[in-house]
């Protein structure tokens, strides 16, 4: 599945972390609270995943959860 490539990619891991960081940044400069503390929470998942090389969402669709696990059966398809 090419959205599952492209995540997994170095491209994806980039995508993955600047959204990660604007998630983030959005939850503790711009909403702050409670609900700005749940948002950098939550930022922290595509960020650490695009850092640490892990894909929750091609993990979801029946991939490996480790990016280069991911890679290699993508490129066997």
């Amino acid at each position: 599945m090419k959205f599952v490539e492209f995540m997994t990619s170095g491209m994806g891991r980039g995508v993955r972390v600047v959204l990660g960081l604007v998630i983030m940044s959005l939850g503790l400069l711009v909403v702050q609270g409670t609900v700005g503390t749940i948002m950098a929470v939550v930022g922290l998942v595509p960020f650490s995943g695009g850092v640490f090389d892990f894909c929750l969402i091609g993990f979801a669709m029946g991939y490996p959860l480790k990016g280069m696990d991911a890679r290699k059966k993508l490129a066997r398809n």
